[in-house]
């Protein structure tokens, strides 16, 4: 049966088609890479990880949206939106640190989906995440040049070469240096509404969904892992320290600015330098400006590091040209990749703003969120129990197969025996051995079998449950009826698979998945559902002109994929075995060193 399943026999173009998509690759750290394939430098400790998290989130926030969020959509509920932001970016991390430092590898989420979910949905985050660094990184250099423009005197003062252009014949502004961020300097429609929730709860919502954009960093730390000098401890602290060290900083800052200046009237270009001039402090101004400016330079940085990780990844799977896993031998790090990433976020940041590159991000942050904290109830509930057998290694499985059917076949005297029976065969003839032996193992097998079925059902329907109970609260443009109905069936899927997953054992193979010994998730199943709840409802409030957009690249991706990515992939002629079978080819295979 495991042999089988890895063929293309059966089903024809279609069902190999459908296999493709849930062809699942193993845990790097279950089994050492083939000697010769590249590795990135392992030169990163807690302090390091520190820094690139922080470094790569404070200053996109604070800088670049603070005035455009509280303007749009929160007002003086900017710190509630961050906060809301940071929980859920929060709920995430905890998923992520555990995966992190079972599979420290790169790719982030795109590689713990491949490993839990399968071949079409990693692709899909991986193509996500593609679109998530790069227009992230553009984003960020959008942002800079509006606060170095305060040392010239304003924007009209910037020397040419630094300064906005209009092209001839078309609505467009570029940007040599990253200076429009987009909108319309002194919005005068703008009237003055009372209240801390100007724009109603819904308001302050999207503004957390807008401003997820600003706690993408601590998911460039997990992009490293395979950096990292020992990811089961430094990953999780490294994490964890980024996060909180952000969300605080975040949440003291738009306190501090929706107090200076009302939110209507807030410069969105620089809305914390400008608050400090209306007040007279112009000293203030050009220290805020500095660092301004070397934060976003740190931001853009940290942005567009985990980029070229990501495209590694995916070339090393077989998913995107070969080009882009090339590791340099002298630095040990993706130069090719880094170089095309600079190449296509420079252009995208000279010719869009960032209202539209913000939301473009936030999609792929946070459905890489959501696969996260899927990734990790199938880790926990029905962790993968085959493994891919790469074709070097098929004809040693296939050998001890013959041996083992033609042993049974002698025992039972029946040659007709199919191999997938194999292992029920031998607990029969045990049985008949021994009869003491009162068939426990099978039993135990069927029990076992019966709760994996059960838990997938319930993940299923926790992710069911989730999707109609958002999409109906969010839905507010129907009647109230259709609204009730959807959320109350929402409810009862989320909390009918919640409930059978609290009270159904999680799988002992959760203990031997990848690196053990590492961070552990707390409070499973209830923190990872609710990481998908959140995330889900952030989801599905973005606008839909930025699902448009990205409904473009994900379009895009799928095709590649289809003329790509399946045929080259490297899981394309692997087939399934047992974890404990192949564990002991492994072993006797010269080709992999421990």
């Amino acid at each position: 049966m495991a042999l089988e399943a890895g063929t293309n026999g059966g089903g024809g173009r279609w069902g190999s088609g459908f296999r493709s998509l849930m062809r699942r690759k193993q845990v790097d750290s279950d089994r050492v890479r083939i000697e010769g394939q590249p590795q990135l430098a392992r030169e990163l400790k807690i302090p390091e990880l520190v820094v690139i998290g922080v470094g790569s989130t404070v200053g996109a926030g604070v800088y670049v949206l603070v005035g455009t969020v509280a303007r749009e959509h929160a007002g003086p509920a900017l710190t509630i939106s961050f906060l809301i932001a940071g929980i859920a970016a929060a709920l995430s991390a905890f998923c992520y640190a555990e995966l992190a430092s079972r599979c420290p590898s790169a790719g982030s989420a795109y590689h713990y989906s491949y490993i839990c979910v399968g071949e079409g949905v990693a692709w899909l985050i991986g193509w996500a995440l593609v679109l998530e660094y790069t227009i992230g990184g553009s984003a960020v250099a959008r942002g800079i040049s509006p606060n170095l423009a305060l040392f010239f005197g304003g924007p009209d003062s910037l020397p040419w070469i630094l300064a906005r252009h209009q092209l001839p014949w078309f609505d467009i502004i570029v940007d040599p240096s990253g200076t429009y961020i987009g909108f319309q300097i002194g919005w005068t429609g703008y009237k003055v509404t009372d209240g801390y929730f100007p724009f109603g709860v819904n308001g302050m919502l999207a503004g957390s969904a807008t401003v997820f954009f600003a706690y993408i960093g601590f998911d460039t730390v997990a992009s490293t892992a395979e950096e990292v000098k020992n990811p089961q401890r430094d990953l999780p602290l490294g994490i964890a320290l980024a996060l909180a060290i952000c969300c605080l900083l975040y949440m003291a800052v738009s306190i501090v600015i929706v107090g200076l200046v009302p939110y209507f009237a807030m410069d969105p270009d620089t809305p914390i330098s400008s608050a400090f001039a209306q007040h007279g402090m112009q000293w203030a101004m050009y220290v805020v400006t500095s660092g301004a400016v070397l934060a976003l330079c740190s931001t853009l940085m940290g942005s567009l590091l985990p980029q070229p990780r990501i495209l590694m990844a995916m070339a090393r799977d077989g998913l995107l040209p070969p080009f882009f896993s090339d590791v340099n031998k002298q630095t040990q790090v993706p130069v090719k990749s880094t170089i095309v990433t600079g190449i296509v976020a420079a252009a995208l940041a000279f010719g869009m703003d960032v209202s539209q590159l913000a939301g473009m991000v936030s999609v792929g942050t946070l459905l890489a969120f959501i696969i996260v904290a899927i990734s990790i109830l199938i880790l926990r509930y029905v962790p993968p129990d085959e493994v891919p057998l790469p074709p070097s290694m098929q004809e040693s499985y296939r050998l001890n197969q013959e041996c083992d059917e033609e042993m049974n076949s002698n025992l039972l005297g029946d040659e007709n025996w199919n191999t997938s029976h194999v292992k029920d065969v031998i607990v029969v003839v045990e049985s008949m051995k021994d009869p003491l032996i009162k068939k426990g193992p099978f039993k135990g097998k069927m029990e076992e079998m019966k709760r994996r079925k059960i838990a997938a059902l319930s993940i299923g329907s926790v992710c069911l449950g989730v999707l109609i109970l958002t999409s109906s609260a969010s839905a507010t443009w129907l009647p109230f009826l259709p609204i009730s109905v959807g959320c109350i069936i929402g409810v009862v899927l989320l909390v009918a698979g919640l409930s059978v997953l609290s009270w159904i054992d999680q799988d002992d193979g959760r203990h031997s998945f990848g690196y053990a010994g590492g961070f552990m998730c707390p409070f499973v199943p209830l923190l990872p559902v609710m990481c998908i709840l959140i995330n889900t409802y952030l989801l599905i409030n973005l606008g839909g002109d930025t699902w448009m957009r990205v409904g473009i690249w994900l379009l895009m991706g799928v095709l590649v994929y289809i003329f790509y990515g399946r045929t080259h992939s490297s899981l394309k002629d692997v087939v399934y075995v047992p974890v404990a079978q192949a564990d002991e080819i492994y072993r006797t295979s010269s080709g992999y060193v421990s």
